[in-house]
């Protein structure tokens, strides 16, 4: 745990001090969660599992820690984006850049773990961390789509082979959003408009603009859409990456098979694990969604395997051409253990 709690803790840490004192913070704050975390993660070597069954009674207060810790960062730094502080055009960018990446790649899964729990007031605050970053949506279509349609045309968010970044964007974000609106309006049909999950992320949404527009102005709007806006690509560069191009077989009574490991990327590297609280071992979230993040089991035989760690294969994809050359033979090598029938289901 104390890897886990200092790996996530201090780029947002750093974040907070950027928007407060400017200066080398901002520099510290976004290298931290670029060239430390890829250096130190080409040096540490993976190691063993833990045990599967192990109880981790530290793991849920620290997400609860950071998930609170995240509205106190964003605050400071789309205030100090804005002009609050009267940091330098250098200095402001440094905070949006190191905010957006960390909200994307640390506050994403902290809400990611949040809304796996059984206990309600931590699925509401994951839901809350989501529609801070104006993507509250993506708390059910999480739950209610992508996990039970995972690498299945019916899934918005499970990339298909030969599917560039940016077109993935373009299906990803709208498939998502109104999947997951379908899922729910299904499920709270019986129930009043106010209960219905959509009503807090858009209300909630709307909410925080309004406040921020009357507190800070058209430029603190700015700030928080931009920080916002490049969360959401670290989201769903994530999504993208995790899936891209695997598929479930589909079965002659038209079902799909199970979930299984072969249906997930995953990264074995230590550092960026412990910074997204092991969201790179991904199969093992998708077969077993309730166990704890520190007790994910990672099998590289039985698993895909990315090439490079997760934020290395995320900025890989940004240039779509040069993923499809890594990533292509790859994916079609791991359809076969699905039949190797993904290709016809990708249209």
């Amino acid at each position: 745990m104390p890897l886990f709690s200092i790996a996530a803790s201090l780029p947002l840490l750093l974040t907070a001090i950027a928007a407060l004192w400017g200066g080398v913070w901002g520099i510290l704050a976004l290298g931290t969660i670029t060239v430390l975390v890829f250096t130190l993660d080409r040096v540490l070597v993976a190691g063993g599992n833990p045990d599967p069954e192990a109880e981790f009674p530290a793991a849920d207060w620290l997400l609860v820690g950071l998930g609170l810790a995240h509205f106190a960062v964003l605050a400071l730094a789309v205030w100090a984006v804005a002009g609050g502080n009267r940091l330098s055009g250098v200095e402001r960018a440094l905070v949006a850049l190191s905010a957006g990446l960390s909200m994307g790649q640390i506050s994403h899964p902290v809400a990611h773990e949040l809304i796996h729990r059984g206990a309600r007031a931590k699925r509401r605050l994951g839901r809350l961390i989501y529609t801070s970053l104006l993507f509250g949506h993506h708390a059910s279509a999480h739950l209610r789509v992508h996990h039970v349609h995972v690498a299945t045309p019916d899934d918005p968010s499970s990339a298909r082979p030969g599917e560039g970044f940016y077109r993935y964007v373009l299906r990803a974000w709208p498939g998502a959003f109104q999947a997951g609106l379908r899922a729910d309006s299904r499920r709270y049909a019986d129930q009043p408009l106010w209960q219905h999950p959509y009503t807090l992320y858009l209300g909630g949404a709307g909410a925080l603009v309004l406040a921020v527009a009357i507190g800070l102005g058209a430029a603190g709007v700015a700030a928080l859409l931009f920080i916002a806006g490049y969360a959401q690509m670290q989201i769903l560069l994530s999504d993208y990456v995790q899936h891209y191009g695997l598929r479930r077989a589909q079965r002659q009574d038209g079902r799909f098979e199970p979930v299984g490991p072969q249906h997930s990327w995953n990264a074995p590297h230590v550092i960026s694990a412990a910074m997204t609280l092991n969201a790179p071992r991904h199969s093992d979230h998708h077969v077993t969604p309730h166990r704890p993040y520190p007790a994910l089991q990672l099998d590289r035989t039985a698993m895909p395997t990315l090439p490079q760690s997760l934020p290395v294969m995320a900025v890989l994809a940004l240039v779509p051409p040069l993923w499809r050359r890594v990533m292509d033979r790859r994916a079609a090598r791991w359809r076969k253990t699905s039949g190797g029938v993904a290709a016809d289901l990708a249209g």
